[in-house]
């Protein structure tokens, strides 16, 4: 089966060549589509410059949020599988097989790639509370018993998500695509990851903020009308 890999990027100079490198070392047939989300230190320059004939680009005059993104990939979609995959080093694309598996196998519309079942890196402590509280909130909001609904490693049957219209524009994304997934009562798996979270210093860019952010989404989706 084709994936299609969605890579938002966003003042990615450090690692936006690696980060493509290792998702074309896996061994499926695919196309990346990389969204510059209105970079300013190089990364879109680099973007720019690649040639590979899977590869299509989109260039934000402004920084919209990584939900403006992907918004922005679906309509280039043309696969059967699509996976979200950061421009940063925390997700590693040796896990695609795992997470493309099940919907391989007709057994999942979506999978989720949990950071807290797999191997991961021990990182912030107040993001891990902030994780293990929202989560539990949208067990509860949604009926669900997810381990990690903000993964940033998500994987799709193409055309449901192209089904799904989409209204956040940043990190409130990870929450309003739970949400509607449980809303549209797709078949969902959840898996293992490996994982290595980056620290502030190292160009992370999720705030304490943004907790509420996604709180908003969450609570909003769940009683949006249909």
């Amino acid at each position: 089966m084709k994936i299609s890999v969605i890579i938002p990027a966003y003042n990615e100079v450090k690692t936006i060549r690696e980060i493509i490198n290792r998702v074309n070392n896996v061994e499926v047939e695919k196309e990346i589509i990389i969204v510059d989300d209105a970079s300013t230190d190089g990364t879109k320059e680099i973007i720019e410059s690649l040639e590979q004939e899977n590869i299509k680009k989109i260039f934000h005059r402004e920084n919209q949020g990584k939900g403006a993104a992907i918004k922005s990939a679906l309509a280039l979609l043309d696969s059967d599988i699509t996976i979200i995959q950061d421009a940063d080093l925390e997700y590693c694309p040796d896990d695609y097989p795992r997470l493309i598996n099940h919907i391989a196998r007709f057994e999942a519309d979506v999978v989720f790639g949990s950071r807290f079942i797999g191997e991961h890196r021990c990182f912030l402590f107040a993001h891990y509370m902030g994780n293990k509280i929202i989560n539990f909130i949208a067990n509860i909001l949604f009926n669900a018993n997810l381990s990690d609904f903000m993964t940033g490693y998500k994987a799709f049957k193409t055309a449901e998500l192209k089904k799904i219209k989409l209204e956040s524009k940043r990190f409130g994304f990870e929450a309003e695509i739970t949400g509607e997934v449980f809303r549209r009562n797709l078949k969902v798996y959840e898996v293992p990851i490996a994982y290595s979270g980056r620290n502030y210093s190292e160009g992370k860019k999720i705030r304490w903020n943004d907790f509420f952010v996604v709180l908003g989404w969450l609570v909003l989706t769940k009683f949006k009308r249909v």
